[in-house]
């Protein structure tokens, strides 16, 4: 009796589980799955954050009672449930929680003793990691962040599944992957052809990290369509369960065509905020980290801003100067600049807290993060100035939940003013005062003005003859003098009474006047077919409907509201549109410019070509007929090709997200350094594209 008792109170609350699940998520779909502008994520490592159940955590050689960093240590979801509950993360003023990857990994523990605490060896997409807690204590997180209006963003794994050795099948547990319990197959004795088997990389190209093992990490095979639609299904799963967004994984260590056709997949089924991690180094510039941001469809960690930032207030060995030069030359680089999400440390670099660094030094940090451009990350453990300088080092438990540090009251006050002045969120950057040790920055979006100025150096600074956008009147900091603060006075012609910043002062004014006129700050995601949702962020739209143009065309509204407009893309030829808002009183906004419109749904196709030799410096590209593929300029070809891994020279080979079940033409081109172009002879080539799955498709140079 006690067990049928048991049993439907359980199903009763499964059900009641998804019904709220179901109503927050419509409440929160329309607006924040997307634009994260004004958002503050805090990332926590699942089994590091908190034990909340101790009844779930692992047996034997998998836990480590004593705090051995390669274990389990037993944080999980019910953990996270308890500090949103008591107020510690919704005090903390974050909006956005970016938790481990939530599915089920290897149970095997690694011969060098590491085990998948992290979440990364991924075993069974389609179910959870027990470790973390179940089905309903995941729903559960979800509706009890929703209802403090927090969103959820999880990792997703799709490059590798887990540590695997082909002359090994008792190596952890060879890489092996399951779909719902049934096996899908192993990395060892693939007859199948999920996985690559080329070895591991040593990072020498984009393509030999592509298409080779990270490290003995098991390599999926994208082109495979088994692969390609168990992933797809996979991030669906999840996307049904009510997530708000996703973080992919090592994105660098996959073909972009694929990876375009994984976020077409996700935005046409729910779009949510997609971002992915490709990694840079201290110094690095790598202008296929833009190419790939503004045109994969997600954004990026922004590990340049992050490495900068590092080197002016951790590392002491770059100037503010420098600082702004990242933030004007990403401003170029990027199409989405606002976008793309900043940090100063994260899970796979050392902390920035030290014993090299002081917690003012993490102070200054924190508070340029929270104020300068981008979607700002916290590492969990940040505000309680937790250290470690690398892997799993970086990785201890949460020390304590102390709220009265001054970190944690730091970013509860400027979490709030992201939340409540639009200029942090969708404003751009002007440089009002500079040295080496000081720089006071502005950002501005209308009529909207947020300045901060820090001193990192150890001497004061009078600061004269500063211009601004605010308006005549006197400014009190907003941080209340939390780093030292103090107000300042606009005269008439918007300069600034001289003022002295002190050592290690950080001071942050604003002003807030909402824009008459209506202003677009945000449209996403910005690519997508016909049909597809888009959100538009801004304000001034008026309570009316009015129109949404994408050019000429106007799209049909599903919502509006003064800030928000919710919109279908309309039936327009695949091309790049400027958008616009016309209200209801015929006033129209600004344009965002760039909107990118396909053809309609993506497949990964991987195009051969054979015997096309080369001379030195010359490469292979594809052009056609589509949007995709260039619509025959040969500006924005596809490629360059590789040619060493899966087909070698003077086979050239590419992966390309194409519009699915359409006949498309092309031709392959060689391009030269100084940027010539050899045409391949005869008509243009012809190919029906598949309606789903892959394919690979192969031909000879036309000489």
């Amino acid at each position: 009796m006690n067990f049928l008792l048991k049993l439907t109170k359980t199903f009763a609350l499964t059900l009641l589980s998804l019904f709220v699940l179901h109503q927050f998520s419509l409440e929160i779909e329309a607006s924040s799955k997307v634009d994260y502008s004004q958002d503050v994520i805090y990332q926590i490592v699942t089994d590091r954050f908190y034990d909340g159940d101790e009844t779930n955590n692992p047996t034997g050689e998998l836990y480590s009672p004593d705090g051995n960093l390669h274990k389990y240590l037993g944080g999980d979801w019910q953990g996270i449930i308890e500090k949103i509950e008591n107020g510690y993360l919704t005090d903390l003023g974050v909006t956005a929680l970016w938790i481990s990857q939530p599915v089920e990994n290897v149970y095997a523990v690694h011969p060098e003793g590491y085990t998948s605490y992290h979440g990364y060896w991924a075993k069974d997409y389609k179910k959870t990691n027990p470790f973390f807690g179940d089905l309903e204590d995941f729903q559960r997180l979800v509706t009890v962040a929703h209802e403090n209006g927090m969103k959820i963003i999880i990792d997703f794994t799709p490059n590798h599944s887990s540590p695997a050795l082909e002359t090994d099948p008792d190596y952890v547990e060879n890489g092996a992957i399951f779909d719902n319990g049934s096996l899908i197959g192993n990395y060892s004795n693939d007859e199948q052809g999920l996985f690559h088997h080329n070895g591991g990389t040593d990072f020498s190209s984009i393509e030999d990290g592509i298409y080779r093992n990270l490290y003995d990490l098991a390599d999926y095979n994208l082109q495979n369509e088994t692969i390609d639609r168990y992933l797809k299904e996979s991030i669906k799963h999840w996307l049904d369960l009510g997530i708000d967004g996703i973080r992919v994984d090592a994105v660098k260590h996959m073909s972009q065509g694929w990876q375009e056709t994984l976020v077409n997949h996700i935005y046409t089924n729910q779009p949510v905020f997609t971002f992915g991690e490709w990694f840079l180094g201290k110094g690095e510039i790598d202008p296929k980290n833009h190419s790939f941001a503004n045109e994969s469809g997600m954004s990026l960690l922004d590990f340049r801003y992050s490495q900068t930032l590092r080197s002016v207030l951790k590392d002491e060995d770059a100037t503010w100067t420098d600082f702004h030069k990242m933030i004007t030359d990403t401003a170029a680089s990027y199409a989405e600049v606002n976008d793309q999400v900043t940090f100063i440390d994260n899970h796979d670099m050392g902390r920035f807290t030290s014993d090299t660094t002081s917690k003012t030094d993490t102070e200054m940090a924190l508070a340029v993060l929270l104020t300068s451009r981008g979607v700002p990350t916290i590492y969990y453990g940040t505000e309680q100035y937790l250290t470690g300088e690398g892997d799993p080092e970086n990785r201890k438990p949460m020390p304590e939940f102390n709220r009265n540090t001054k970190a944690y009251q730091l970013i509860n006050k400027l979490s709030d003013l992201r939340q409540t002045n639009p200029a942090l969120g969708y404003g751009n950057t002007t440089e009002r005062w500079i040295n080496q040790d000081v720089y006071i920055y502005e950002r501005k979006f209308g009529n909207h003005v947020v300045v901060t100025a820090v001193n990192s150096g150890d001497k004061a600074h009078n600061i004269s003859a500063m211009e601004t956008a605010l308006p005549s009147g006197s400014y009190n900091d907003v941080l209340d003098g939390l780093l030292n603060g103090n107000s300042i006075t606009v005269n008439q012609d918007q300069h600034v009474n001289a003022f002295a910043l002190n050592p290690n002062e950080v001071a942050v004014w604003e002003f807030k006047a909402e824009n008459e006129k209506p202003t677009i700050g945000h449209v996403g995601p910005m690519v997508g077919q016909p049909g597809n949702e888009i959100t538009i962020t801004g304000e001034g739209f008026g309570n009316e409907d009015g129109k949404v143009f994408f050019g000429d065309e106007a799209a049909k509204i599903k919502n509006w509201t003064n800030s928000e407009i919710v919109v279908t893309i309309p039936a327009v030829d695949a091309g790049k549109y400027p958008v616009a808002v016309e209200t209801s009183s015929q006033v129209t906004s600004n344009k965002y410019k760039e909107f990118e419109v396909l053809t309609n749904k993506l497949v990964p196709i991987r195009f051969v070509v054979n015997n096309a030799n080369t001379d030195y410096g010359s490469s292979v590209y594809l052009v056609g007929n589509t949007q995709e593929l260039g619509n025959w300029d040969v500006d924005h070809a596809v490629g360059p090709f590789f040619n060493q891994v899966m087909y070698q020279y003077p086979s050239w080979y590419y992966d390309i997200g194409v519009p699915a079940g359409k006949n498309i033409e092309f031709k392959f081109i060689k391009k030269d350094s100084q940027g010539k172009v050899t045409w391949e002879s005869g008509t243009n080539r012809n190919y029906s594209t598949p309606t789903d799955g892959t394919d690979t498709i192969q031909f000879n140079w036309n000489n």
